[in-house]
């Protein structure tokens, strides 16, 4: 099976520009390719998962990689799949999220001299003359035909701004920068990013003359055509400090019964024979695949150690078992207490298993916490600091674990 097949078959393609062309390209380990990533926080998240697999199969294959952070584009912000402007931010911010990023991304693609390279996309937009830009690029790009673009569509109802609107031309212009610069001839990106990946070989065609290729990957999105990757606190990172290696195993752990074999199909690299001996897999054989599914991505993303550790803790867990070693944990001080003591709707804030202390009193009085395997019914309950030396353990719904200790 060639590699393009083989991305056809876990249901990683979904719209391609010349099919005949990107074929021979990445099967042959003739493509030079970027996939960009806008540095908008200081870790990737699950949001970026699929396109570091991705990146990680090429570079398998013979391809090359680059890595383009946005640090310029980041700048104005990309308005695809966004009802509202991004927040701005300083260049300090931005500089330091793309050293996290490539610290992060060393763990799916090997950098280095004839690998994979990163290059950051202020070094050439930021100092561009605008007058220059708008007749040497702006020239080439028609405004109906941006407007008609999906990722403009749900910014023009509450009101797009020119600052988002020239986007598309700054990514279009970074394809036609790393073409010359790199001899880069792809571009991969979400299926969001579709118009603005075109302008890009639209813009080498009309500068250059050449051909260049762009595909786009399929979002991953749960069985009810939501994106994953989120949860009622936020994004699930790929910095261990920000989501625990025991957190990223359980968000795997827990996917919904209609959504683990497709992950495993599009998400492992478990040759695609063993995916497909499990596609009929019915009832408790499914917790089993959740199981393979949460190993093997947190194996890929925090290294085999974490993920026997996450795995020992999770089994451990749903058995009833009190393992807390690997377990999620806030350690309070001396100052979080109040006359020696502090109430469990503080504690529960303080553990990130709770918004507010509205949202702690409304959990516990609709029975959903636990605190060492006995029902908390009083949300004025509070614990003493020899409770919190001892260290208490509370359980939020079924499946949310946390440790606290003073």
């Amino acid at each position: 099976m060639t590699l393009y097949d083989e991305l056809v078959a876990r249901g990683l393609i979904a719209q391609v520009t010349d099919e005949a062309e990107i074929k021979d390209l990445i099967n042959n380990g003739k493509a030079t390719f970027y996939i960009g990533f806008d540095p908008t926080a200081d870790s990737l998240h699950v949001g970026h998962f699929m396109a570091l697999c991705l990146m990680k199969r090429l570079q398998a294959a013979g391809n090359r990689p680059i890595a383009l952070i946005g640090g310029g584009t980041a700048m104005i912000g990309d308005p695809s799949g966004r009802t509202d402007m991004r927040q701005m931010m300083t260049k300090e911010t931005i500089e330091h999220n793309c050293a996290c990023f490539k610290k992060q991304m060393s763990r799916f693609i090997e950098f280095g001299e004839g690998k994979a390279q990163m290059v950051n996309n202020a070094d050439w937009l930021l100092d561009l003359n605008y007058v220059d830009f708008l007749r040497e690029v702006g020239a080439n790009f028609s405004v109906n035909k941006m407007l008609a673009a999906e990722c403009y569509k749900q910014r023009m109802e509450k009101g797009l701004s020119f600052l988002e609107f020239n986007y598309m031309l700054m990514q279009s212009y970074d394809f036609f920068h790393l073409y010359q610069a790199y001899g880069c001839n792809m571009e991969f990106g979400g299926d969001d990013q579709w118009s603005n990946m075109l302008g890009g070989t639209e813009l080498i065609r009309k500068k250059l003359g050449k051909n260049a290729y762009a595909m786009t990957i399929t979002l991953l999105l749960n069985s009810e055509g939501k994106k994953m990757g989120k949860t009622q606190s936020g994004a699930v990172w790929l910095d261990p400090e920000k989501t625990t290696p025991f957190e990223f195993y359980q968000y795997w752990r827990n996917v919904g019964d209609a959504d683990v074999m497709k992950c495993i199909r599009m998400l492992t690299f478990l040759p695609l024979e063993q995916i497909d001996e499990m596609a009929n897999w019915q009832g408790e054989q499914l917790n089993q695949a959740k199981e393979i599914l949460a190993y093997e991505l947190t194996k890929l993303v925090h290294g085999e150690a974490e993920a026997e550790k996450a795995q020992a803790a999770a089994k451990a867990l749903f058995s009833g078992a009190a393992d807390t070693e690997h377990m999620p944990a806030t350690q309070l001080s001396a100052a979080d207490l109040q006359d020696g003591k502090i109430g469990i709707l503080s504690v529960m804030v303080k553990a990130g298993l709770a918004a507010s202390n509205g949202e702690a009193r409304r959990l516990v009085q609709q029975g959903g916490v636990l605190v060492d395997n006995e029902k908390a019914t009083d949300p004025t309950a509070s614990f003493t600091a020899e409770q919190l030396q001892a260290g208490i353990v509370i359980k939020k719904g079924k499946k949310i674990y946390h440790k606290v200790t003073l």
